[in-house]
């Protein structure tokens, strides 16, 4: 039983829960955004129509397509999209580039495979054809 408990309480099984929740709570929050502010938007605009896209069907030898709720979803698709990517992915990418700065003050590009390597190394570790004082040498501009 310890080994359960363990198991439950560990950090990132916490976090996964608490992440689930949040989304699942998000995406509620969205679609009733789309449903309930976004369609009825759009309907206005459109002359007055239907405003709930759910209710838009046709129907083809008896089967239903209700293309409407796709449409509904796709929005809803869209904003939780955008959202993620402007509120995680962007911040992620700058810390990540910040992080990265330091990285290529320490490291040089070799110019035959293009790796990265230590700035004070004098042969690629990765294609060990090059040495690169020659090579670094013969980059410079004339004095």
């Amino acid at each position: 039983m310890g080994g359960f408990k363990k198991f439950l309480l560990r950090g990132n099984l916490v976090e996964l829960a608490v992440a689930v929740v949040v989304g699942a709570t998000f995406s509620g929050l969205v679609q009733a955004l789309v449903k309930d502010l976004i369609t009825p938007l759009i309907g206005a605009i459109t002359g007055g129509r239907e405003p709930d896209f759910s209710q838009y069907v046709f129907t083809v030898n008896g089967s239903k397509f209700m293309y409407g709720d796709f449409i509904n979803h796709l929005l809803s698709f869209v904003i939780i999209a955008a959202v993620i990517y402007w509120l995680v992915v962007m911040p992620m990418t700058r810390l990540i580039g910040f992080f990265d700065r330091d990285k290529k003050a320490t490291e040089k590009e070799c110019p035959e495979c293009l790796s990265d390597i230590p700035i004070d190394a004098k042969r690629c570790a990765f294609c060990c054809t090059v040495e690169l004082s020659r090579v670094a040498a013969a980059d410079r501009p004339p004095a």
